[in-house]
């Protein structure tokens, strides 16, 4: 492995990184509400470390590997937890520790969307904007951004881009050249998140609230302007909108490019993991909806629009609120926190285990089953009419396998800290699936969380956005061997 070049990359990665302040800067400057001087101090702290790393091994060249990518990797969402928490700690308007800023900084980058802060509605517009921001650029991925500088610069991005990419199908490339997959996405990305705001505009929100809420929408955060979520603006309109732009986004990218590309909408209907994402959110819905009709929770009209958008924005793993759902009846919270392990569909910026492992692991027990009534019959496991690889289940069995230890031990750890069992559980289901809202004292915010507390759920969340293995393997006496 070659560290050199590795710590070369995350300089780099760094100086783009903090082109993310400048927006916010601008915005404090034109509002003379005394950010901007905090924001100009965070660009200036992280430019000028990513400036330092980069000419200190400027010298070294060389072709980056796949275990340098996994070091790149886990090595910058690390770093870049650290210096997203800047402004934070700099700025008079949020009155929080380190372990507070680090927590919020990496439940920005990583989507989660679980937060620290109250009194949102009173905070500058300027800090708002850098929290929506960050979901913004951990959404689509830093690492994959830079993707498409890497190659200019005589380094390849292959392995980097398979190493923060999601889902169990890495290795599929829109294009032929990694640089225009990278391009593709972002295109993708940004269109989406122009039109989100676009309409969120239309439908009565301010300039400011759309654009912001764009951000975390296509980005599947959480992340609102307001303490209320999206309860503060009271619109069923704005609630469907972002239900739609939820669903939009939590379907595989590559799918959105080549329907795009070959102007055909029709192709959603033919993939396997697409319709059983879409059935099993629908089944949710009307679950969701029927038993807050029944147990007169809500007005029928309130329990179809609050049922529908509440669990679109778990399942996608958004963790937007419209309302309070820890407070709804029976089984309906726990029912919605499961929802989120399965998540988001692979290729998209939501969290979760995704729904293509989950329909590998549905399909591959009723093939079990079949197997026990004609074990003498070759029954091959299918996805799209194409024969799926033995080594591609024995890899989503692992993962699922890994995900559940490493579940099981951070509950552990949380209820070390104090936490109450259902608190402690639910945190952990929240940040491992980077959804954000969890239940009992963790429902509102995090504040009521030890520092150790986030600590753990901090490795938690990293953890779930870069889908446990690409953090784990690093712990390994394989990867440190020559």
């Amino acid at each position: 492995m070659n560290i050199g070049l590795c710590v070369r990359i995350v300089g780099l990665l760094l100086m783009l990184f903090s082109l993310g302040t400048l927006p916010s800067m601008t915005l404090g400057w034109v509002q003379n509400d005394g950010t901007a001087s905090i924001f100009g101090q965070a660009f200036a702290a992280t430019a000028s470390s990513g400036v330092f790393l980069w000419l200190a091994t400027q010298r070294v060249k060389s072709e980056l590997q796949i275990r340098d990518g996994f070091m790149v990797t886990a090595a910058f969402w690390i770093v870049l937890g650290v210096y997203g928490a800047l402004p934070f700690l700099l700025s008079d308007a949020v009155d929080i520790t380190v372990f507070d800023a680090v927590f919020e900084s990496v439940s920005g980058l990583t989507t989660t969307g679980a937060t620290v802060l109250v009194g949102l509605d009173n905070i500058p517009q300027s800090i708002l904007l850098y929290r929506q921001l960050l979901q913004w650029l951990g959404g689509i991925g830093i690492i994959v951004l830079a993707v498409a500088v890497l190659p200019m610069l005589g380094i390849g991005g292959v392995q980097l881009y398979r190493a923060e990419s999601t889902g169990p199908a890495k290795d599929s490339k829109l294009t032929p050249r990694i640089t225009s997959t990278a391009k593709a996405l972002f295109s993708i990305y940004l269109g989406l998140t122009v039109i989100c705001a676009l309409a969120y505009f239309l439908a009565g929100m301010s300039a400011f609230d759309a654009i912001s809420h764009s951000f975390s929408t296509i980005a599947i955060g959480g992340f609102s302007t307001h303490d209320a979520s999206m309860g503060y603006f009271d619109s069923n309109v704005i609630l469907l909108i972002s239900s739609l732009f939820m669903l939009i986004s939590a379907v595989n990218f590559g799918l959105h490019f080549v329907a795009f590309s070959k102007r055909n909408p029709t192709i959603y209907r033919y993939d396997s993991e697409t319709k059983f994402f879409s059935g099993m959110v629908l089944i949710s819905v009307v679950i969701t909806c029927a038993t807050l009709a029944i147990m007169n929770t809500l007005p029928l009209e309130e329990a179809l629009i609050h049922g529908l958008f509440q669990t679109v924005s778990i399942a996608t793993t958004t963790g937007y609120a419209s309302d309070n759902f820890s407070a709804w009846p029976s089984f309906l919270p726990i029912f919605l926190l499961m929802l989120s392990v399965m998540g988001a569909c692979a290729g998209s910026t939501g969290g979760g285990m995704k729904a293509m492992r989950i329909l590998l692991i549905f399909r591959q027990g009723l093939r079990e089953l079949r197997q026990l009534l004609h074990p003498n019959a070759v029954i091959p496991l299918k996805l799209d009419h194409r024969r799926v690889r033995p080594e591609v289940v024995s890899a989503v069995w692992s993962f699922f396998a890994v995900y559940m230890f490493s579940s099981f031990i951070l509950v552990l750890a949380m209820l070390g800290t104090g936490l109450d069992f259902l608190s402690a559980v639910s945190s952990v289901m929240a940040a491992i699936n980077n959804l954000g809202p969890g239940l009992g004292t963790v429902a509102a915010n995090y504040g009521a969380v030890s520092d150790a507390g986030k600590v753990i759920l901090c490795i938690a969340m990293l953890l779930g956005r870069l889908e446990i293995f690409t953090l784990l393997i690093l712990f390994t006496p394989t990867f440190w061997r020559p």
